[in-house]
Protein backbone atom coordinates (compact mmCIF):
# COMPACT_ATOMS: atom_id res chain seq x y z
CA UNK A 1 0.00 0.00 0.00
CA UNK A 2 0.95 3.96 -0.42
CA UNK A 3 0.96 4.61 3.21
CA UNK A 4 2.08 1.67 5.86
CA UNK A 5 -1.07 0.84 8.00
CA UNK A 6 -0.36 1.59 11.60
CA UNK A 7 -1.52 -1.29 14.24
CA UNK A 8 -2.03 -0.54 17.63
CA UNK A 9 -0.93 -2.60 20.89
CA UNK A 10 -3.74 -4.68 22.16
CA UNK A 11 -5.33 -8.19 22.63
CA UNK A 12 -6.96 -9.25 19.49
CA UNK A 13 -10.75 -11.08 19.41
CA UNK A 14 -12.84 -11.63 16.92
CA UNK A 15 -14.60 -14.24 14.36
CA UNK A 16 -16.82 -12.09 11.78
CA UNK A 17 -20.23 -12.04 10.35
CA UNK A 18 -21.15 -13.08 6.86
CA UNK A 19 -24.75 -12.86 5.39
CA UNK A 20 -25.28 -15.69 3.10
CA UNK A 21 -24.62 -14.29 -0.44
CA UNK A 22 -24.40 -16.18 -4.05
CA UNK A 23 -22.28 -16.73 -6.32
CA UNK A 24 -22.77 -13.50 -8.95
CA UNK A 25 -20.65 -12.41 -11.95
CA UNK A 26 -19.63 -9.27 -12.50
CA UNK A 27 -21.79 -7.64 -15.45
CA UNK A 28 -20.78 -5.67 -18.26
CA UNK A 29 -20.03 -1.87 -16.85
CA UNK A 30 -22.08 0.59 -17.83
CA UNK A 31 -22.42 4.34 -17.91
CA UNK A 32 -23.14 5.50 -14.72
CA UNK A 33 -27.37 6.39 -13.96
CA UNK A 34 -28.33 10.03 -14.37
CA UNK A 35 -31.20 11.67 -12.69
CA UNK A 36 -33.56 14.59 -13.05
CA UNK A 37 -33.56 17.87 -10.89
CA UNK A 38 -34.75 17.24 -7.34
CA UNK A 39 -32.97 16.28 -3.89
CA UNK A 40 -33.81 12.71 -4.04
CA UNK A 41 -35.74 11.16 -6.77
CA UNK A 42 -38.28 8.37 -6.00
CA UNK A 43 -37.14 4.50 -7.60
CA UNK A 44 -38.88 1.27 -8.29
CA UNK A 45 -38.31 -1.29 -5.25
CA UNK A 46 -35.13 -2.97 -6.06
CA UNK A 47 -33.35 -5.77 -4.48
CA UNK A 48 -30.08 -5.18 -2.25
CA UNK A 49 -28.30 -8.50 -2.01
CA UNK A 50 -26.96 -8.52 -5.28
CA UNK A 51 -25.26 -5.14 -4.31
CA UNK A 52 -23.72 -7.45 -0.94
CA UNK A 53 -22.35 -10.18 -3.02
CA UNK A 54 -21.06 -7.65 -5.18
CA UNK A 55 -19.08 -5.72 -2.42
CA UNK A 56 -18.40 -8.87 -0.76
CA UNK A 57 -16.59 -10.08 -3.73
CA UNK A 58 -15.06 -7.38 -3.93
CA UNK A 59 -13.83 -7.12 -0.39
CA UNK A 60 -12.64 -10.52 -0.59
CA UNK A 61 -10.68 -9.16 -3.44
CA UNK A 62 -9.24 -6.40 -2.17
CA UNK A 63 -8.34 -7.99 1.56
CA UNK A 64 -6.35 -10.78 -0.48
CA UNK A 65 -4.16 -8.28 -2.35
CA UNK A 66 -3.60 -6.40 0.88
CA UNK A 67 -2.34 -9.52 2.57
CA UNK A 68 0.08 -10.34 -0.45
CA UNK A 69 1.72 -7.15 0.72
CA UNK A 70 1.56 -7.67 4.16
CA UNK A 71 1.15 -11.48 5.30
CA UNK A 72 2.18 -11.04 8.66
CA UNK A 73 -0.13 -8.32 9.55
CA UNK A 74 -3.49 -8.35 11.43
CA UNK A 75 -5.78 -6.39 7.87
CA UNK A 76 -8.94 -4.77 9.07
CA UNK A 77 -11.15 -3.45 6.03
CA UNK A 78 -14.49 -2.36 5.74
CA UNK A 79 -15.88 -3.31 2.12
CA UNK A 80 -18.95 -1.70 2.41
CA UNK A 81 -17.49 1.84 3.82
CA UNK A 82 -14.94 1.44 0.81
CA UNK A 83 -17.50 0.53 -1.51
CA UNK A 84 -19.64 3.36 -1.05
CA UNK A 85 -16.84 5.98 -1.11
CA UNK A 86 -15.58 4.47 -4.20
CA UNK A 87 -19.19 4.26 -5.92
CA UNK A 88 -20.22 7.65 -5.12
CA UNK A 89 -17.12 8.81 -6.61
CA UNK A 90 -18.34 5.92 -9.73
CA UNK A 91 -21.58 8.51 -9.95
CA UNK A 92 -19.41 11.02 -11.37
CA UNK A 93 -17.13 8.46 -13.20
CA UNK A 94 -17.38 8.52 -17.24
CA UNK A 95 -16.39 6.37 -20.04
CA UNK A 96 -13.42 3.98 -19.50
CA UNK A 97 -13.01 5.73 -16.26
CA UNK A 98 -16.58 4.01 -15.07
CA UNK A 99 -15.79 0.82 -16.76
CA UNK A 100 -12.77 0.19 -15.00
CA UNK A 101 -14.34 1.43 -11.19
CA UNK A 102 -17.36 -0.94 -12.47
CA UNK A 103 -15.46 -4.23 -13.26
CA UNK A 104 -13.26 -3.34 -9.71
CA UNK A 105 -16.17 -2.83 -7.71
CA UNK A 106 -17.84 -5.66 -9.58
CA UNK A 107 -20.80 -3.34 -9.65
CA UNK A 108 -24.39 -5.64 -10.52
CA UNK A 109 -25.01 -4.01 -14.06
CA UNK A 110 -23.29 -1.28 -13.68
CA UNK A 111 -25.20 -0.21 -10.63
CA UNK A 112 -28.82 1.41 -11.09
CA UNK A 113 -30.04 4.25 -8.36
CA UNK A 114 -32.57 2.37 -7.49
CA UNK A 115 -30.55 -0.62 -6.51
CA UNK A 116 -28.12 1.61 -4.76
CA UNK A 117 -30.98 3.10 -2.91
CA UNK A 118 -32.39 -0.16 -1.86
CA UNK A 119 -28.61 -1.14 -0.16
CA UNK A 120 -28.63 2.01 1.40
CA UNK A 121 -32.24 1.32 2.86
CA UNK A 122 -31.27 -2.17 4.04
CA UNK A 123 -28.28 -1.11 5.89
CA UNK A 124 -30.69 1.01 7.69
CA UNK A 125 -33.17 -1.93 8.64
CA UNK A 126 -29.99 -3.53 10.61
CA UNK A 127 -30.37 -1.60 13.36
CA UNK A 128 -32.88 -2.94 16.47
CA UNK A 129 -32.90 -3.82 19.84
CA UNK A 130 -28.90 -5.28 20.58
CA UNK A 131 -27.69 -4.01 17.58
CA UNK A 132 -26.92 -0.68 16.16
CA UNK A 133 -25.63 0.15 12.87
CA UNK A 134 -25.33 3.83 11.29
CA UNK A 135 -23.81 5.11 8.22
CA UNK A 136 -23.10 8.53 6.95
CA UNK A 137 -22.26 9.33 3.17
CA UNK A 138 -21.20 13.06 2.43
CA UNK A 139 -19.86 15.07 -0.50
CA UNK A 140 -17.03 17.86 0.63
CA UNK A 141 -17.06 20.78 -1.95
CA UNK A 142 -14.70 23.63 -2.44
CA UNK A 143 -17.16 26.73 -2.40
CA UNK A 144 -15.00 27.69 -5.37
CA UNK A 145 -15.80 24.60 -7.86
CA UNK A 146 -18.99 24.04 -9.50
CA UNK A 147 -20.00 20.44 -8.89
CA UNK A 148 -22.92 19.53 -11.72
CA UNK A 149 -26.44 19.09 -9.49
CA UNK A 150 -27.01 16.02 -11.26
CA UNK A 151 -24.53 14.74 -9.41
CA UNK A 152 -25.19 15.63 -6.23
CA UNK A 153 -28.96 14.30 -6.59
CA UNK A 154 -27.69 11.04 -7.31
CA UNK A 155 -25.55 10.76 -4.34
CA UNK A 156 -29.17 12.09 -2.75
CA UNK A 157 -30.87 8.87 -4.10
CA UNK A 158 -28.29 6.52 -3.73
CA UNK A 159 -26.77 7.01 -1.01
CA UNK A 160 -28.64 9.35 0.89
CA UNK A 161 -25.34 11.29 0.86
CA UNK A 162 -25.70 15.38 1.80
CA UNK A 163 -22.94 18.07 0.79
CA UNK A 164 -20.90 20.79 2.41
CA UNK A 165 -19.02 23.29 1.09
CA UNK A 166 -15.23 23.55 3.13
CA UNK A 167 -12.27 25.65 1.89
CA UNK A 168 -10.35 22.73 0.63
CA UNK A 169 -8.16 24.62 -2.42
CA UNK A 170 -7.99 27.73 0.28
CA UNK A 171 -7.44 26.73 3.57
CA UNK A 172 -7.06 22.58 3.62
CA UNK A 173 -6.17 22.78 7.61
CA UNK A 174 -9.80 24.07 8.35
CA UNK A 175 -11.56 21.66 5.82
CA UNK A 176 -9.22 18.61 7.22
CA UNK A 177 -10.44 19.74 10.90
CA UNK A 178 -14.50 19.89 10.10
CA UNK A 179 -14.19 16.16 8.20
CA UNK A 180 -12.61 14.62 10.95
CA UNK A 181 -15.23 16.22 13.23
CA UNK A 182 -17.84 14.59 11.37
CA UNK A 183 -16.73 11.29 10.98
CA UNK A 184 -15.87 11.47 14.73
CA UNK A 185 -19.57 12.08 15.29
CA UNK A 186 -20.75 9.43 13.24
CA UNK A 187 -18.30 6.61 14.39
CA UNK A 188 -18.70 7.70 18.34
CA UNK A 189 -15.51 9.02 18.53
CA UNK A 190 -13.47 5.49 17.60
CA UNK A 191 -12.53 7.31 14.45
CA UNK A 192 -11.24 10.66 15.11
CA UNK A 193 -8.55 11.92 12.35
CA UNK A 194 -9.18 10.31 8.76
CA UNK A 195 -7.73 13.02 6.92
CA UNK A 196 -5.24 15.58 7.23
CA UNK A 197 -4.17 19.14 5.47
CA UNK A 198 -1.67 17.03 3.43
CA UNK A 199 -3.96 14.50 2.26
CA UNK A 200 -6.38 17.35 0.72
CA UNK A 201 -3.51 18.95 -1.41
CA UNK A 202 -4.98 20.01 -5.17
CA UNK A 203 -8.30 17.99 -3.83
CA UNK A 204 -11.29 20.20 -4.80
CA UNK A 205 -13.90 17.05 -4.20
CA UNK A 206 -14.17 14.52 -1.15
CA UNK A 207 -16.37 11.85 -0.60
CA UNK A 208 -16.80 10.05 3.12
CA UNK A 209 -18.56 7.30 4.21
CA UNK A 210 -18.46 6.67 8.18
CA UNK A 211 -19.73 3.07 9.29
CA UNK A 212 -20.67 2.47 13.18
CA UNK A 213 -21.46 -1.39 14.71
CA UNK A 214 -22.54 -1.96 17.97
CA UNK A 215 -23.42 -5.42 17.96
CA UNK A 216 -24.29 -7.66 21.02
CA UNK A 217 -24.30 -11.33 20.93
CA UNK A 218 -27.74 -12.99 20.86
CA UNK A 219 -25.76 -15.76 23.21
CA UNK A 220 -23.08 -13.94 25.00
CA UNK A 221 -20.19 -15.65 25.92
CA UNK A 222 -19.36 -16.54 29.51
CA UNK A 223 -16.42 -14.44 30.60
CA UNK A 224 -15.20 -17.44 33.48
CA UNK A 225 -14.95 -19.36 30.41
CA UNK A 226 -11.94 -17.00 28.80
CA UNK A 227 -8.79 -18.19 28.68
CA UNK A 228 -5.69 -18.33 27.22
CA UNK A 229 -4.77 -20.94 24.50
CA UNK A 230 -2.14 -21.08 21.90
CA UNK A 231 -2.41 -19.88 18.59
CA UNK A 232 0.75 -19.94 15.48
CA UNK A 233 0.87 -16.53 14.20
CA UNK A 234 1.63 -15.96 10.23
CA UNK A 235 4.97 -15.63 11.20
CA UNK A 236 5.28 -18.96 12.85
CA UNK A 237 5.16 -17.74 16.60
CA UNK A 238 3.74 -18.86 19.36
CA UNK A 239 1.36 -16.64 21.27
CA UNK A 240 -1.38 -16.80 24.00
CA UNK A 241 -4.01 -15.13 23.48
CA UNK A 242 -7.55 -14.81 25.75
CA UNK A 243 -9.61 -17.21 23.62
CA UNK A 244 -13.72 -16.88 24.21
CA UNK A 245 -15.27 -20.09 24.77
CA UNK A 246 -19.13 -21.56 23.57
CA UNK A 247 -21.20 -24.31 22.28
CA UNK A 248 -24.61 -24.39 20.58
CA UNK A 249 -22.99 -22.32 17.13
CA UNK A 250 -23.82 -23.60 13.64
CA UNK A 251 -21.04 -25.11 12.24
CA UNK A 252 -20.38 -25.56 8.01
CA UNK A 253 -17.75 -26.68 5.83
CA UNK A 254 -17.21 -26.45 2.08
CA UNK A 255 -13.98 -26.75 -0.43
CA UNK A 256 -11.93 -27.13 2.90
CA UNK A 257 -13.09 -24.08 4.98
CA UNK A 258 -14.76 -24.03 8.38
CA UNK A 259 -17.31 -21.65 8.94
CA UNK A 260 -18.98 -21.21 12.24
CA UNK A 261 -22.01 -18.27 12.34
CA UNK A 262 -22.31 -16.43 15.83
CA UNK A 263 -25.33 -14.03 15.37
CA UNK A 264 -26.27 -10.99 17.14
CA UNK A 265 -29.02 -10.08 18.24
CA UNK A 266 -32.39 -9.29 16.33
CA UNK A 267 -30.97 -11.66 13.58
CA UNK A 268 -30.56 -8.99 11.22
CA UNK A 269 -26.68 -8.79 11.75
CA UNK A 270 -24.35 -11.98 12.01
CA UNK A 271 -20.85 -12.70 12.09
CA UNK A 272 -19.08 -16.17 10.77
CA UNK A 273 -15.54 -16.69 11.42
CA UNK A 274 -13.88 -18.54 8.49
CA UNK A 275 -11.16 -20.86 9.07
CA UNK A 276 -9.17 -21.72 5.96
CA UNK A 277 -8.12 -25.25 4.62
CA UNK A 278 -5.29 -26.26 6.73
CA UNK A 279 -3.28 -26.61 3.38
CA UNK A 280 -3.45 -23.24 3.01
CA UNK A 281 -0.86 -22.40 5.79
CA UNK A 282 -0.16 -19.42 6.94
CA UNK A 283 -1.12 -17.62 3.31
CA UNK A 284 -3.47 -15.48 1.94
CA UNK A 285 -6.01 -17.95 0.66
CA UNK A 286 -9.85 -16.60 0.37
CA UNK A 287 -13.27 -18.02 -0.33
CA UNK A 288 -15.39 -17.30 -3.11
CA UNK A 289 -18.84 -16.35 -2.25
CA UNK A 290 -19.96 -19.62 -3.26
CA UNK A 291 -17.88 -20.75 -0.92
CA UNK A 292 -19.45 -18.52 1.82
CA UNK A 293 -22.90 -19.47 1.06
CA UNK A 294 -22.52 -23.16 1.26
CA UNK A 295 -20.66 -22.72 4.61
CA UNK A 296 -23.48 -21.46 6.20
CA UNK A 297 -26.45 -23.60 4.44
CA UNK A 298 -24.83 -26.90 5.41
CA UNK A 299 -24.83 -26.36 9.19
CA UNK A 300 -24.85 -28.58 12.15
CA UNK A 301 -24.37 -27.48 16.25
CA UNK A 302 -20.61 -27.32 17.41
CA UNK A 303 -18.43 -25.47 19.73
CA UNK A 304 -15.82 -22.81 18.76
CA UNK A 305 -12.74 -21.30 20.83
CA UNK A 306 -11.55 -17.78 19.46
CA UNK A 307 -9.26 -15.43 20.00
CA UNK A 308 -10.35 -11.90 21.65
CA UNK A 309 -9.20 -9.51 19.24
CA UNK A 310 -9.04 -5.62 19.66
CA UNK A 311 -7.83 -4.20 16.55
CA UNK A 312 -7.51 -0.80 14.16
CA UNK A 313 -5.89 0.31 10.96
CA UNK A 314 -5.38 3.26 9.19
CA UNK A 315 -3.76 3.59 5.23
CA UNK A 316 -3.86 4.84 1.49
CA UNK A 317 -5.49 2.19 -0.67
CA UNK A 318 -4.76 3.79 -4.08
CA UNK A 319 -2.36 1.41 -5.11
CA UNK A 320 -3.96 -1.46 -4.61
CA UNK A 321 -6.89 -0.17 -6.23
CA UNK A 322 -4.67 0.40 -9.47
CA UNK A 323 -3.09 -2.78 -9.24
CA UNK A 324 -6.45 -4.54 -9.29
CA UNK A 325 -7.30 -2.49 -12.37
CA UNK A 326 -9.16 0.57 -11.27
CA UNK A 327 -6.13 2.51 -12.68
CA UNK A 328 -7.76 5.03 -15.26
CA UNK A 329 -9.55 6.26 -11.98
CA UNK A 330 -6.06 8.25 -10.94
CA UNK A 331 -4.18 10.67 -12.85
CA UNK A 332 -4.84 13.20 -15.46
CA UNK A 333 -6.64 10.84 -18.18
CA UNK A 334 -9.29 10.19 -15.72
CA UNK A 335 -12.57 11.16 -16.56
CA UNK A 336 -15.35 12.58 -13.62
CA UNK A 337 -16.75 14.82 -15.60
CA UNK A 338 -19.98 13.89 -14.28
CA UNK A 339 -19.13 15.35 -11.01
CA UNK A 340 -17.94 18.71 -12.57
CA UNK A 341 -16.14 20.16 -16.07
CA UNK A 342 -13.10 20.79 -13.43
CA UNK A 343 -12.73 17.23 -11.74
CA UNK A 344 -10.09 15.48 -12.57
CA UNK A 345 -8.65 11.83 -11.30
CA UNK A 346 -8.84 10.32 -7.71
CA UNK A 347 -5.90 11.63 -5.58
CA UNK A 348 -6.86 9.72 -2.30
CA UNK A 349 -8.38 6.51 -1.09
CA UNK A 350 -8.30 6.10 2.92
CA UNK A 351 -9.66 3.73 4.99
CA UNK A 352 -9.27 3.90 9.16
CA UNK A 353 -11.19 1.03 10.82
CA UNK A 354 -11.58 -0.48 14.24
CA UNK A 355 -12.79 -3.31 15.69
CA UNK A 356 -13.00 -5.30 19.18
CA UNK A 357 -14.84 -8.53 20.03
CA UNK A 358 -15.56 -9.32 23.26
CA UNK A 359 -17.84 -11.41 25.54
CA UNK A 360 -20.83 -9.40 24.80
CA UNK A 361 -20.37 -8.97 21.20
CA UNK A 362 -18.51 -6.62 19.01
CA UNK A 363 -18.00 -2.76 18.89
CA UNK A 364 -16.83 -1.60 15.12
CA UNK A 365 -16.18 1.53 13.17
CA UNK A 366 -14.82 2.71 10.08
CA UNK A 367 -14.57 5.42 7.58
CA UNK A 368 -13.47 6.16 3.69
CA UNK A 369 -12.56 9.37 2.31
CA UNK A 370 -12.34 9.25 -1.68
CA UNK A 371 -10.77 13.02 -2.99
CA UNK A 372 -11.13 14.22 -6.56
CA UNK A 373 -8.43 16.06 -7.77
CA UNK A 374 -9.70 19.56 -9.17
CA UNK A 375 -7.84 20.51 -12.76
CA UNK A 376 -7.55 24.23 -14.35
CA UNK A 377 -17.47 -32.07 4.47
CA UNK A 378 -19.81 -30.68 7.84
CA UNK A 379 -18.04 -31.15 11.12
CA UNK A 380 -19.60 -33.66 13.99
CA UNK A 381 -22.43 -32.04 16.54
CA UNK A 382 -19.74 -31.15 19.60
CA UNK A 383 -16.70 -30.76 17.27
CA UNK A 384 -14.69 -28.10 18.76
CA UNK A 385 -13.61 -25.65 16.22
CA UNK A 386 -10.45 -23.94 17.33
CA UNK A 387 -9.34 -21.11 15.67
CA UNK A 388 -5.31 -21.75 16.76
CA UNK A 389 -4.17 -20.14 13.02
CA UNK A 390 -4.42 -17.32 10.82
CA UNK A 391 -7.98 -16.89 9.77
CA UNK A 392 -10.61 -14.68 8.41
CA UNK A 393 -13.43 -12.63 9.72
CA UNK A 394 -16.45 -11.15 7.47
CA UNK A 395 -19.26 -9.04 9.06
CA UNK A 396 -22.72 -8.83 6.88
CA UNK A 397 -26.46 -8.00 7.47
CA UNK A 398 -29.40 -10.15 6.84
CA UNK A 399 -29.14 -8.78 2.64
CA UNK A 400 -25.66 -9.92 2.62
CA UNK A 401 -23.80 -6.15 2.97
CA UNK A 402 -20.07 -7.13 3.93
CA UNK A 403 -19.96 -4.78 7.02
CA UNK A 404 -16.12 -5.33 7.88
CA UNK A 405 -13.77 -8.50 6.46
CA UNK A 406 -10.82 -8.98 8.48
CA UNK A 407 -7.90 -11.65 8.47
CA UNK A 408 -6.09 -12.70 11.56
CA UNK A 409 -2.78 -13.13 11.59
CA UNK A 410 -1.49 -12.51 15.17
CA UNK A 411 -4.14 -12.26 17.70
CA UNK A 412 -1.75 -10.60 20.35
CA UNK A 413 -1.23 -7.35 18.07
CA UNK A 414 -3.23 -4.71 16.71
Amino acid sequence: MDRQLKFGAGILALSVLAAGCATAEAAQPSAPPRIGRGVVQAEPAADARPYGTADTAFGLNLLGAWCRQDPEQNLLLSPVSMATGLGMAYLGARGSTAQAMAKVLRLPGGASLAGLSARTKALNRATGPGVTLSQSNQIWTDPSLPTNQDYLNSLATGYRAGVTRVPLLTDPAQAAQRIDQAISAATKGRIQHLVNAGMLHDLGWVLTSALYLNATWAKEFTASLTYPQQFRTAAGATVRPQFLHGTGYQVGTADGWTGVTLPYRGGQVKMVALLPPASAGAGCAMPGTSTLTAVQSRGVKGSIAMPKVNLSSAGSFTGLLASLGMGAAFGGSANFTGISPRAGGIGLVQQDATMAVSEKGTVAAAATAVGIVATSAPAPVGHMITFNRPYLMLVTTAAGEPLFLVRVANPMTR
